[in-house]
């Protein structure tokens, strides 16, 4: 069993080609646009943007250890231990993967008034607004640069600049990225003057960008208690199985102990969920 599902986890991440080639072209164009648009599923929409391709190896290696140290919980720790790990390697993924998108595109948004002011110096030069944002890509850095890159092969690919960078904007789902998308819509329709619409963006990021760091200067102190008041059960726990083991190992061996301990878990696990939902919020 372990193995058919290494081999069915293995052919999930390795879709054929054609179908990748389809759906960067477009083929079925004209039906996203009567229907919207047609995003990834939810697991390859948070492999782009924490920065992973889902073809990676590393996924694999990933759950290939999930599914050994599963196997090794349920046969020592019985149900409860196999529930355990099925139930914490998908919030530990989850809770992974979404600080590393929310690291990524902190990055870059702080890279993005770069790119935008060397389009700016291109556009002055004489350059189209166009050959500009691609010549800029190439001069930006990591992890901008591969964000970007999609919007230039999209662009090789026939796509226009003003719809891949829509499409990059919706990805990273980002109001930054939005207003860029749409000055370059508004560009590409109407005309204009393209480096001033640019360096009033740059204007509007950067003030964005320092009133976020205010608002998390000022939070600190919430958000600090809340981290406590995540951690401090964990942390009595832990003080409990290196100080005195035999408390927390009769529990485990007894029935009623078992059942103690797994509310206190999801107890736990729902209380770090609200204390992470109430962050967000600020």
């Amino acid at each position: 069993m372990l193995g058919i599902s290494m081999r069915l986890f293995y052919t999930s991440l390795h879709r054929s080609g054609n179908e990748r080639i389809l759906q960067r072209l477009g083929q079925h164009q004209q039906a996203a646009d009567n229907s919207g648009p047609r995003g990834p599923d939810w697991l390859e929409l948070m492999l782009l943007r924490a920065g992973f391709d889902r073809r990676n190896d590393r996924l694999m290696a990933w759950g290939a250890g999930w599914l050994l140290l599963a196997v090794c919980a349920g046969l020592y720790g019985g149900w409860p231990g196999l529930l355990l790990v099925l139930l914490a390697g998908p919030l530990l993924l989850r809770l992974f993967l979404a600080w590393r998108y929310q690291h990524r595109v902190r990055r870059l948004i702080e890279q993005l008034p770069v790119l935008l002011d060397h389009c700016v110096r291109s556009l002055k030069a004489g350059r189209t607004l166009s050959d500009a944002v691609l010549g800029a890509i190439d001069a930006s850095r990591e992890p901008l640069l591969g964000a970007m890159q999609r919007v230039k092969r999209n662009v090789q690919l026939g796509v226009s600049l003003d719809d891949a960078m829509s499409e990059l904007a919706e990805l990273y789902a980002r109001e930054e990225l939005r207003l860029f998308a749409l000055g370059l819509r508004i560009n590409h329709r109407y005309g204009g003057n393209a480096s001033e619409l640019l360096e009033n963006l740059i204007k509007v990021i950067r003030e964005r960008e320092q009133g976020a760091r205010q608002l998390r200067a000022m939070t600190g102190e919430t958000r600090i208690t809340a981290v406590v008041l995540a951690v401090l059960p964990v942390s009595v726990a832990g003080y409990f199985m290196f100080s005195n083991p035999n408390y927390l190992l009769t529990m485990w061996h007894d029935s009623v102990g078992q059942r103690l301990l797994f509310s206190a878990f999801v107890l736990q696990a729902l209380g770090c969920l609200a204390l992470w939902r109430m962050l967000r919020s600020i």
